[in-house]
């Protein structure tokens, strides 16, 4: 493996970025640098959707740039320096806590601002190759970076991987641990089994109903909860124009808002439609649409849990 420390320049909106290259690993080469850059005790191998890449084994300047490798790092103990958002307006979900609010955000998820990033001198970028994938190259100039291959897989592999990059798989199999015993508490306690429940998000002129591989549906079905059968076309979510509201009953009916305390934030078509909604649930969209990640789903179960014992 070959790793460079020459000086990279990148243009981007008409700036010329000057990054420092870090200890970057270039796959599939066989030449190998001194051994003064770094020593084998201070570094460890993550493959990822790239190739392999050598990582600090106690990185302190990360990056992230997807929801759940945010909210990762922060259940990790790991509160990165910076963070790519879904919305710079909303930034950071208040549902990670105080030490999170503190963060850096360098852009949006669908577009990270290299410019912030090469000013946090990160010694650990993670990303993903189905959104970032032109990126990589510059990323990886300014400092090792790792690339899940997708935001879609499944949440608990993607949480997986961002341990395995921040060296600490075996605090993730405990947080996810308690994930999926809170998920039978919840059950337990209010008996789920048998019933079905679907989240809603009002979107401009449709609602978005989220699948059983969403983070979200997955997370009520862990609870006990079914999502209702139908074709989720090998997505997490459809759409369902409001004249066909009627196929998104169920017994649970969750409906997102960014200001759920707002009844009047309750989209028309499910308003207006009690025969098919008799008691719909307006539910914080920052963590159970964006908050993927141990953290979120352990915010959405006791969201779950107050929500189902108030139907009681």
């Amino acid at each position: 493996m070959k790793r460079s420390n020459s000086r990279a320049k990148y243009v981007l909106g008409g700036f010329v970025l000057a990054a420092i290259v870090a200890t970057t690993t270039a796959c599939g080469s066989d030449d190998k640098t001194d051994t003064d850059s770094q020593s084998a005790d201070t570094v460890h191998a993550v493959t990822h959707a790239r190739g392999t890449t050598d990582v600090p084994m106690d990185p302190q300047r990360v990056v992230v740039l997807e929801p759940v490798q945010l909210d990762t790092s922060v259940a990790l103990g790991v509160i990165p320096v910076g963070t790519a958002v879904l919305s710079e307006t909303t930034g950071v979900p208040a549902y990670l806590g105080e030490k999170a609010a503190e963060i850096e955000m360098v852009g949006t998820v669908a577009a990270p601002n290299l410019e912030k990033i090469v000013a946090l001198s990160p010694d650990l970028i993670i990303g993903t190759e189905s959104r970032h994938g032109d990126l990589y190259e510059q990323l990886a100039a300014i400092a090792p970076t790792v690339y899940m291959a997708t935001q879609t897989d499944p949440w608990q592999d993607n949480v997986q991987f961002v341990a395995e990059a921040l060296n600490k798989t075996d605090q993730a199999g405990e947080l996810l641990g308690d994930y999926t015993a809170r998920c039978e508490e919840v059950a337990s306690k209010h008996s789920t089994e048998g019933k079905t429940a679907q989240l809603i998000r009002p979107r401009d002129d449709v609602l978005t109903l989220y699948g059983p591989t969403s983070f979200a549906g997955s997370t009520l079905e862990c609870a006990g909860l079914t999502i209702p059968a139908r074709d989720w076309e090998n997505s997490i979510s459809v759409d369902l124009s409001p004249e066909f509201v009627s196929g998104a009953n169920a017994d649970l009916i969750l409906v997102t808002s960014a200001k759920p305390a707002d009844a009047s934030t309750m989209p028309k078509a499910v308003a207006d439609n009690a025969g098919f909604f008799p008691n719909p649930h307006l539910v914080d969209m920052s963590y159970w649409i964006t908050g993927v990640g141990p953290l979120g789903g352990l915010t959405v179960l006791d969201d779950l849990d107050r929500i189902l014992g108030a139907s009681k």
